[in-house]
C-alpha cells in the first residue's frame, strides 16, 4: 500500500477490508504477483499516478495469478477454484483482487494452463503482451536477423524466444554479464552503448533486417544506421520520428493465452531472478527497480 507516490520506501503492508466481488467480477486470492518497470512509471509521483487514473492510497503491482474464489451474477467461463493470471492494475500485490474477468488492460483474467506454475504466471501479462505487440510490428520470421534493444530484460526475455520460435535470428543488447544468460535464451549478445552499429555490423555481416528497442532510442538509431526500413522496427519505451511505437495494449487477442500454453509446454523459458515473501516488498522492488535482475522478481503471498 502507498500513502504518498514515490519508490520503494514509500511501500508499506496495511490490513485492510477484503475486496467482495460485484456483477461481473470475480475475486481472486493471489498466490504470486510479478514486478515490472511499468510499476513504477504509474507510481512515481502525483502526475504520473493521475496519468493512469490513480489516486491516495492505492496498491502496488500489476500482474498477478492465484485462486478464483468468489464469481459475481452474470459472470460465464469462471468458477471458485479455477486458477487464473492477468493483471489488476496498481492492486495485484494483495491477498485479494477483484477484476472483470473479460476486462483488457487495467483488469482482466485468463485461465492457467496445466503445467504452468503460479510463480511464472505471475509474470507473462504486461512483458508478454508488450514484447508480442512490439514484435507484431516488424513480423519477424524465416530469414530475418532481428536486432533488439534490452534484450536481457523483463520483456526481452519474451521477445528473444518469440522472435527465435518465429523463425529468426537474434542479437540482442545488454551488458558483459548477461552474455550468458542470453545465449541461453537463442541471441547472440552485443553491448549497448557507443559503437552499437559498427559492432552489429561485425556480427551479422549480412545485415540486420528488423529491430524493436526495448528500452530507450539506441537500438533503434543503430537500425536506421544499419538501412533497416522504418517500417521494421519498433519501440516501447522512446519515441523516434517515423517509427511506431507500442505499448502492451496493441497486443492482439489471445495472447496471453498463446504465451502460457507455450510456457506450460517447455517451448518458451521465462527465468525468475528472485521470489520474495511480501513481507520484503521493499527489498523486491528495489531489486526489480534497479534493473539488473536477469529474469522476473515475484513476490508471494
Amino acid at each position: 500500500m502507498m500513502d504518498s507516490f514515490g519508490g520503494p520506501e514509500v511501500l508499506n503492508l496495511r490490513e485492510v477490508a477484503e475486496p467482495q466481488a460485484g456483477p461481473g467480477q470475480v475475486r481472486v486470492r493471489v498466490t504470486a504477483a510479478g514486478l515490472n518497470p511499468m510499476d513504477w512509471v504509474m507510481t512515481a509521483d502525483d502526475q504520473a499516478g493521475s496519468g493512469f487514473g490513480l489516486s491516495l492510497p492505492c496498491g502496488f503491482g500489476t500482474d498477478y495469478a492465484g485462486v478464483v474464489d468468489q464469481v459475481g451474477d452474470g459472470v460465464s467461463g469462471f468458477v471458485a477454484g479455477d486458477r487464473v493470471f492477468g493483471c489488476a492494475l496498481s492492486r495485484a500485490v494483495a491477498d485479494y483482487v477483484v477484476v472483470d474477468p473479460h476486462g483488457t488492460v487495467g483488469g482482466g483474467a485468463h485461465h492457467t494452463p496445466d503445467g504452468l506454475d503460479d510463480l511464472t504466471a505471475a509474470t507473462l501479462d504486461i512483458a508478454a503482451r508488450t514484447a508480442s505487440a512490439a514484435l507484431a510490428v516488424i513480423s519477424p520470421g524465416h530469414g530475418d536477423t532481428v536486432l533488439i534493444g534490452g534484450a536481457a530484460g523483463g520483456v526481452g526475455v519474451f521477445a528473444v524466444q518469440l522472435a527465435r520460435l518465429a523463425g529468426a535470428a537474434v542479437i540482442g543488447t545488454a551488458s558483459e554479464k548477461s552474455f550468458g544468460y542470453l545465449r541461453k535464451l537463442g541471441a547472440e549478445p552485443v553491448t549497448y552503448g557507443d559503437g552499437l552499429a559498427r559492432r552489429v555490423r561485425d556480427l551479422a555481416p549480412r545485415g540486420v533486417t528488423a529491430a524493436t528497442d526495448l528500452f530507450g532510442t539506441e537500438t533503434a538509431h543503430a537500425a536506421l544506421e544499419l538501412g533497416v526500413p522504418a517500417g521494421r522496427i519498433s519501440t516501447i519505451a522512446g519515441q523516434v520520428p517515423g517509427l511506431t511505437a507500442v505499448s502492451g495494449a496493441s497486443a492482439a487477442l489471445g495472447t496471453l493465452e498463446r504465451v502460457a500454453e507455450l510456457a506450460a509446454a517447455g517451448r518458451l523459458t521465462v527465468p525468475i531472478a528472485a521470489a520474495y515473501p511480501v513481507e520484503q516488498i521493499r527489498d523486491a522492488a528495489s531489486f526489480q527497480a534497479g534493473r539488473h535482475a536477469n529474469g522476473k522478481v515475484v513476490v508471494t503471498l
